[in-house]
């Protein structure tokens, strides 16, 4: 019988919680880093191109297997920001969560601030027909994994809170230029009268620099910066998650041949690599292939 993906739940306090979500998030990261987005990008462009045959035609954009595979996906990053979560943090990220509903249906309502734009599939259960209920899940990783990044490639200087606001929204409008075009080629969402980058109005990325100053700063309130950069120092998964958005979105980009938003994902790998944040370390974790492992020394 294949052994448990799941580690035993030692204790049942919030310590003993994040403790189990480390191990999860450790013993997984082969299949959440990598699995889960490899199969998600071949099940979304399939579902785009229609390739779903009649018996399983219900796999094609289900909202409730994209919603699951998004939630795994976010585990390191859940795991990793777990114990720095106090109540000044919990109020600042119930106020990121109301931002990001706010100004989605804002949007989504009047064309303000990203351009006018609509669903084109669900991806999930919708609030009020209009905005994704599981949307904190995919807005809050954009500024998070640059958030994060940023800390690591800067150092000393991302105390700055001038440079690290600056440098924040840049690397959130590069992922938003990752992101977008594959989204609009899947048809997750379209723009009214299209736009010049791949099917993208440039108002998009005016509107992601107004949220990204928001997010960032909320993130300033909601974490001490100290705490923030030793725990992702001594968290080797904490950006496990950007690892998941440079398969899946620079693997769908390369399918429908966006070769600059491509390019722009391979950026993220390497800077994924000059950080050493994922590298074959996680071989061991893969599913029935610890024999790929080196022995390791007494």
């Amino acid at each position: 019988m294949p052994e448990s993906p799941f580690p035993p739940l030692e204790r049942r306090d919030r310590a003993g919680i994040e403790d189990w979500l480390d191990r999860l998030v450790s013993e997984n990261r082969f299949t959440i880093a990598v699995v889960f987005p490899a199969v998600g990008a071949i099940s979304l462009y399939a579902s785009a191109m229609g390739w779903y045959p009649d018996p399983v035609s219900f796999m094609s954009f289900n909202p409730w297997f994209i919603l699951l595979g998004v939630i795994v996906m976010r585990l390191p990053l859940v795991a990793g920001l777990a114990p720095l979560v106090d109540r000044r943090a919990a109020f600042a990220l119930a106020a990121v969560t109301a931002y990001a509903f706010g100004i989605e249906m804002l949007g989504v309502s009047t064309g303000w601030p990203y351009g006018a734009f609509e669903y084109g599939i669900d991806l999930g259960p919708m609030l009020l027909g209009l905005v994704p209920i599981g949307l904190p899940v995919f807005f809050f990783p954009l500024v998070l994994n640059s958030y994060l990044l940023d800390l690591l490639l800067l150092g000393e200087k991302a105390r700055s809170t001038s440079v690290r606001l600056l440098a924040v929204i840049a690397t959130v409008l590069l992922m938003d230029l990752v992101l977008d075009p594959a989204a609009v080629g899947l048809g997750f969402w379209m723009y009214e009268g299209g736009g010049a980058y791949y099917g993208v109005p440039w108002s998009n990325y005016a509107g992601w620099v107004l949220s990204a100053t928001v997010s960032v700063v909320l993130f300033d309130v909601a974490f001490d910066t100290e705490a923030l950069f030793a725990r992702l120092r001594s968290c080797p998964f904490m950006l496990d998650d950007l690892v998941s958005f440079v398969i899946l979105w620079g693997t769908i980009n390369v399918a429908f041949g966006n070769w600059i938003p491509a390019g722009f994902a391979g950026l993220f790998g390497v800077s994924l690599l000059v950080t050493d944040r994922f590298d074959f370390d996680v071989r061991d974790t893969i599913p029935g292939a610890g024999w790929v492992a080196p022995p390791k020394s007494d």
